[in-house]
């Protein structure tokens, strides 16, 4: 790689990680150290094809979600139970409710299998539309449907919490799109 694409793909990593890292969190059902291996070998992966790329962000994007799909598809491959992580110090205490709804939804996400949770993530995350979830997962638009109703009726299950609360009340309580991008209805 020469010196104007090293500066290119570095820019592109102190501009974009964070955004990405977001996605890798969500993909890997909250285990951040496992978000982190992940957008680590999807930028590895984007560096050695940095010349040719023309839309970077899009590039590893894909890369994510295919090794989400390949990590899950791995029958050897352990599980892992993810626990809440310790509230950050300083926070102000009116951001409780929303921090108590992040960590219900981590929680819950973290429980679904690594398919329902990769769908999700990427129709109400990344806000794609169903035709491309389908491309990107190599699978038909029904499959994206049936999974996405299996998703959700399970994120009901194991949350109900979320479906109490009424419409209203849970778009206040998400500020962003960091853990919540389901939006659960009774």
């Amino acid at each position: 790689m020469d010196a104007e694409a090293q500066d290119s793909f570095r820019q592109f990593v102190e501009n974009r990680s964070s955004a990405l890292l977001k996605t890798a969190v969500l993909l890997a059902g909250g285990d951040r150290h496992a978000a982190e291996d992940l957008l680590q070998n999807a930028l590895i992966k984007a560096a050695g094809r940095w010349h040719r790329i023309d839309e970077p962000e899009a590039y590893v994007r894909q890369i994510l979600y295919r090794q989400q799909i390949s990590r899950w598809r791995l029958k050897w491959r352990r599980r892992e139970l993810t626990v809440a992580e310790p509230p950050e110090s300083g926070a102000a205490p009116d951001t409780a409710p929303v921090a108590e709804l992040r960590l219900l939804m981590r929680g819950a996400l973290a429980r679904l299998t690594a398919r329902q949770r990769t769908v999700l993530v990427l129709r109400y995350f990344e806000d794609l539309p169903e035709a491309d979830v389908a491309r990107i997962l190599g699978c038909s638009v029904g499959t994206v449907r049936s999974t996405t109703h299996r998703s959700l009726a399970r994120l009901r299950v194991l949350a109900p919490e979320l479906a109490a609360l009424g419409p209203a009340e849970s778009a206040s309580q998400q500020p962003s799109r960091d853990f919540s991008p389901v939006e659960v209805r009774p």
